[in-house]
C-alpha cells in the first residue's frame, strides 16, 4: 500500500508541517508501506518526490527548492528533486493520503474536500469536522450547545469593525474584562493572536488579526494553566493522559512556541485526578460535537480553583518530536510508530464505512 505524505502548504504553519512530515517519515513502517512525499510550496505548487526507501537524514530533504519550481518550465533539468504535478495526480489504487498540513488550505476542510472528490482514504477528520475545528467561532458555538464551559468571548466580522470601531470597542469593553486575547477565527499556532491590556492596544490587535482573517474572536483572559489532551479514534474515540504547558509568560507567540521552543511540557500534568478525568470527558464530548475522526488535540484552561474551560480543538495537531500530541500518546503507552499505524488503519476504516454507505 502506498502512503502519500502531503505536507508544506500555503499557511503560516508551512515550516511546522515539514518538521511534522519528517518526524512521521522517520517512524512510519517503510517495510510495510511505500511512502511518496508530496510537497506543497508556499506558492501552492505541488511537487512529487521519489519514493522513500529508507528514513531521511534531515527535514531539509523534504523541502524542494522553490527556485527549481520556478525554472521548471524553462529548464526541466534534474528531476530527482521533485516533479511538478496536479493535485489529482496523487490518485492511485491502494493509496492512503496522510495530509500533514496545518492551518488554512490544509487543515480547514479544503484539502479534505479534494480527497473526497478523488475518492481517496485519508488520515484525520472529514470535511465538516476539519472546517469546524479550524473555525474558532463555529466550534465555540458547538461547544456551547454541547454544554462545555468556555471563557467569555465576543465574535465579529470585518464589516462591523469598519462600520463603527468605537461602538464595537464599547461593546467589547462592556462585556469582557482585560486582559483580552484577540484571535483570527481561522488560524492556528498563535498566528495573528495578541494579548492586550487597553483600548489602544485592542485597536492595534484587531488590525493585526484582520490581516489573517475577516472574522475575529476576542476572549477574556483568565489566570489559568493551559492543559492539553490527545484524542484518537472514529466512532469510539479515546483520550490520552493530560499534559500541561509550563511557561514563564502569560502568552507565547509563534516564535516562542516553534522557533525558540521555550514552552515546556509537563506530561502527565500534575493535576487532581478528578480534574484530569473532567478534561478527558470534555475532550471526548467536544470531539463528538464536531464529528471528529482520526485524531485531534483538545486544549483547555484550568484555574487554581480547578475550574475547567475548553479553549479549542485542533484536528491536525503538530507531529514534530516535541509536539504535545505524539508525546501525550507516548506517555499513555502508545509509541509514535504504533500511533501512525493506528491512524492509517482508522483512515481505512472510515473510508470503508463511507463507501458502504454510498453503495447502499
Amino acid at each position: 500500500m502506498k502512503i502519500v505524505l502531503l505536507y508544506g502548504g500555503q499557511s503560516a504553519e508551512h515550516d511546522i508541517s515539514i518538521i511534522s512530515a519528517f518526524n512521521i517519515s522517520q517512524e512510519i513502517m517503510l517495510d510495510v508501506y511505500s511512502v511518496l512525499p508530496v510537497y506543497i510550496t508556499r506558492k501552492g505548487v505541488w511537487l512529487k518526490g521519489p519514493l522513500m526507501e529508507k528514513p531521511l537524514e534531515d527535514a531539509s530533504q523534504l523541502k524542494f527548492e522553490q527556485a527549481f519550481v520556478e525554472s521548471w518550465a524553462e529548464q526541466p533539468g534534474d528531476i530527482s528533486t521533485g516533479v511538478v504535478i496536479n493535485p489529482g495526480d496523487i490518485k492511485d489504487k491502494d493509496t492512503v493520503v496522510f495530509p500533514v498540513l496545518h492551518g488554512p488550505n490544509g487543515e480547514d476542510g479544503t484539502v479534505q474536500g479534494l480527497l473526497e472528490v478523488l475518492n481517496l482514504p485519508y488520515v484525520g477528520a472529514g470535511v465538516t469536522a476539519s472546517a469546524t475545528g479550524m473555525d474558532k467561532i463555529i466550534s465555540k458555538q458547538l461547544f456551547d450547545k454541547a454544554g462545555l464551559p468556555q471563557v467569555p468571548y465576543i465574535a465579529f466580522v470585518k464589516r462591523e469593525w469598519l462600520e463603527d470601531q468605537e461602538a464595537l470597542i464599547q461593546k467589547i469593553e462592556g462585556s469582557l474584562l482585560y486582559p483580552l486575547f484577540v484571535k483570527p477565527a481561522n488560524m492556528g499556532s498563535s498566528v495573528g493572536i495578541s494579548r492586550v491590556e487597553s483600548s489602544e492596544d485592542l485597536k492595534e490587535a484587531i488590525q493585526t488579526a484582520l490581516k489573517f482573517d475577516r472574522r475575529i474572536v476576542i476572549e477574556q483572559g483568565i489566570t489559568a494553566y493551559e492543559c492539553e489532551v490527545a484524542i484518537l479514534g472514529n466512532e469510539d474515540p479515546h483520550a490520552s493522559v493530560v499534559g500541561m504547558l509550563v511557561k514563564d509568560s502569560d502568552f507565547y507567540d509563534y516564535d516562542e512556541k516553534y522557533i525558540n521552543n521555550t514552552v515546556k511540557m509537563q506530561i502527565p500534568a500534575e493535576l487532581d485526578p478528578s480534574v484530569s478525568l473532567t478534561i478527558q470527558d470534555y475532550a471526548l464530548k467536544a470531539y463528538q460535537a464536531i464529528d471528529g475522526s482520526g485524531l485531534s488535540r483538545a486544549d483547555f484552561f484550568v484555574t487554581a480553583n480547578n475550574d475547567v474551560y475548553i479553549n479549542e480543538l485542533n484536528t491536525m495537531p503538530g507531529f514534530t518530536p516535541y509536539s504535545m500530541y505524539p508525546c501525550l500518546w507516548n506517555e499513555t503507552g502508545l509509541s509514535t510508530r504504533d500511533l501512525i499505524e493506528e491512524l492509517i488503519q482508522l483512515a481505512l476504516k472510515r473510508y470503508e464505512m463511507r463507501q458502504a454507505l454510498k453503495n447502499q
